[in-house]
């Protein structure tokens, strides 16, 4: 167990990167004792702190297209984007096993960004004990804006975390943790922006929703931000981000080919800088 803090970015379909990179260190029994996912990132989370080695990417990859989540067709129909069910439902429940005794025993502690839509804030949640209730959390933190439904929990709506806090890397330093290992699904350099018609589009849709609206305007800004400070941290030394070094995949991508290339391409790079990963770890 490493005492340092392991922090994932979202990015739907780019998840598969992190998951390659999360396979490597799960080989090689790499457990950091803190782990904050958020999006897809909360998905690889999980998977890593119950050590199921190649879940998540067959999750993102699945071999059968009946067992597929992803359908443009989905929202003609009036459905989500994606099958949020088949995901958080059939998939661990039946399709792909998810070892809820594992995480649950696992002595990583495990927090999943949410966006509170009320308040528009972001919210970490942990959950120890209810089956349920865990696989709802990592639903609101996958929950995209505009192509899936909010999510209850205790009566309250929420959504993607990715949209209050995209890279969470200040909450595990509040943690307490001094060492920390991010792994992002963009390439270095990449900034947000936000398109004028987007966001007319999004002040439309959640406008019984002030502080949610107010919260996606300013993402690109907060987004931006972190990166900068991750950035920072990265040429200090104080922080070790491990990222793509190729053209990143489309969130929504469905080419099987493309999806399991950017997933060996996190293999590999985790397997090329594996040595300077560890000396990052053990420098006091």
């Amino acid at each position: 167990m490493i005492n340092a803090g392991l922090v994932l970015e979202g990015g739907a379909l780019r998840g598969v990167f992190t998951a390659g990179v999360l396979d490597y260190l799960m080989e090689q029994k790499v457990a950091f004792h803190y782990v904050i996912g958020v999006s897809a990132g909360s998905c690889n989370a999980v998977d890593y702190v119950s050590g199921q080695i190649g879940r998540t990417r067959d999750c993102f990859i699945p071999k059968d297209k009946e067992e597929r989540y992803l359908s443009p067709w989905n929202l003609f129909k009036g459905k989500a984007l994606y099958d949020m069910d088949k995901v958080f439902v059939e998939y661990p429940d039946e399709i792909y096993p998810f070892d809820f005794k594992a995480y649950f025993a696992s002595p990583m502690r495990c927090e999943i960004v949410t966006t509170n839509c009320l308040t528009g804030k972001a919210e970490y949640m942990h959950e120890e004990q209810e089956r349920a209730m865990l696989m709802n959390i990592c639903r609101a933190s996958s929950s995209l804006p505009l192509v899936s439904p909010m999510v209850m929990l205790h009566n309250v709506p929420y959504l993607d975390g990715g949209l209050s806090d995209s890279i969470p890397i200040a909450r595990s330093i509040h943690m307490g943790n001094e060492k920390n290992v991010v792994i992002l699904t963009r390439n270095a350099k990449y900034r947000k922006k936000l398109s004028s018609k987007t966001r007319k589009l999004y002040q439309r849709y959640f406008r019984e929703y002030p502080e949610l609206t107010k919260t996606i305007l300013n993402r690109s800004l907060m987004y931006n931000k972190q990166m900068d400070y991750i950035d920072e941290l990265e040429e200090k030394g104080k922080v070790f981000v491990i990222r793509p070094e190729v053209k990143v995949v489309s969130k929504v991508e469905m080419n099987s080919e493309k999806l399991v290339a950017f997933y060996q391409h996190g293999y590999d790079v985790m397997n090329r800088d594996m040595d300077k990963l560890m000396k990052y770890l053990k420098e006091v």
